[in-house]
C-alpha cells in the first residue's frame, strides 16, 4: 500500500506541468503626454441629508430614498454620487433638485 501511494506521488510530481515564473510589471510613473482620465462615479454611503428633510417618510423609505441617493451620479459633474454632493456641496442645485424627485417618488411609490 505504502509503496502504490509512493509510486502514485511519484507519478503526479513527474506529470505536473512546470509552473510559469510571472515578474511583476516596472511600475514606472505615467508619461507626461499620457491624457489624463476622468474620475469615474463610486457610490457613497451617506446616512444622513439635510436638504431635502427626510422626516415625512418611514425608516424603510428613507432607507430606500438614502440608497438610491448613494448610488446615482450627480449630474453637476462633480463625480459624487447625489447624496455626497448633498453633504459636499450643499449649495447645488442640480444635486437638490435630484435628491427632492428621489424623495417625491419615493413617497409616490408608498401611496401605490
Amino acid at each position: 500500500m505504502v509503496v502504490t501511494l509512493g509510486l502514485l506521488a511519484a507519478l503526479t510530481w513527474a506529470l505536473a506541468p512546470a509552473r510559469v515564473h510571472f515578474t511583476p510589471a516596472p511600475l514606472d510613473p505615467p508619461p507626461v503626454d499620457c491624457p489624463k482620465v476622468a474620475r469615474e462615479f463610486v457610490p457613497s454611503n451617506v446616512t444622513e441629508i439635510l436638504d431635502p428633510p427626510l422626516t415625512g417618510l418611514s425608516a424603510a423609505q428613507k432607507n430606500r430614498a438614502l440608497y438610491r441617493m448613494n448610488m446615482e451620479p450627480c449630474t453637476c459633474g462633480c463625480g459624487l454620487s447625489v447624496a455626497a454632493c448633498r453633504v459636499e456641496h450643499p449649495a447645488c442645485e442640480t444635486s437638490k433638485n435630484l435628491a427632492r424627485k428621489i424623495v417625491a417618488e419615493t413617497q409616490a411609490e408608498a401611496r401605490k
